[in-house]
């Protein structure tokens, strides 16, 4: 029997992974967040026997470095940050950013970013109580996180989505969560999902 009580979803994005979804399809394909978002409470649902109606994403939280005004405007990117921030708003996806630092090699580096990832999400998840957290990631530093909240007695759900096929989701990662939503798998299986999901 499905379960009638309300379950609440916690969602958290590594803005890097994330990123990275978007470019492995290349031609300017990039993900549909909105359908995104409801294809997980829909899988969420159909996975555990609960009521569509009886779940829902509570919070969305997207954490990301990111340059500082003057380097994004001489990168060009101002326009572009804008335009992501404008879906991300329109998605009700609260965003989360730590400005780059220059690497001393040259380049910049994303400093603290996972950690706050991390942090965040455990303490969220301890004082919403989420049923169920999704993590949108690959990094082999949430094993610890996924642990934790397993320990909230929380359900810790992986989605990955690797489109160019660079295994770039840690297996130890894949080992600590309760369950794994493989988009590759599922779109392998189902051909017509990679259109409903993308733009």
């Amino acid at each position: 029997m499905a379960n009638e009580s309300n379950n609440s979803i916690g969602v958290f994005i590594d803005g890097g992974y994330y990123a990275k979804i978007n470019e492995g399809f290349g031609n300017g394909r990039k993900v549909n967040l909105k359908e995104l978002l409801s294809f997980i409470c829909r899988k969420i649902a159909e996975d555990n026997g609960i009521d569509r109606k009886h779940i829902y994403i509570t919070e969305c939280h997207y954490y990301r470095g990111r340059y500082r005004a003057a380097d994004a405007k001489a990168k060009n990117l101002l326009f572009d940050e804008r335009e992501f921030e404008d879906m991300l708003i329109e998605n009700d996806v609260i965003f989360h950013y730590k400005h780059l630092r220059t690497n001393p090699k040259g380049g910049v580096i994303e400093k603290g970013v996972d950690t706050w990832f991390a942090l965040d999400t455990y303490e969220l998840t301890l004082f919403r109580e989420f049923d169920f957290v999704v993590l949108i990631s690959g990094d082999a530093d949430h094993e610890m996180l996924a642990r934790k909240l397993k320990a909230l007695k929380t359900h810790v759900i992986l989605l990955t989505w690797d489109p160019a096929n660079t295994a770039s989701t840690s297996r130890f990662l894949k080992e600590e969560v309760c369950s794994h939503i493989d988009m590759n798998r599922l779109i392998s299986e189902e051909k017509t999902l990679l259109q409903a999901l993308t733009l």
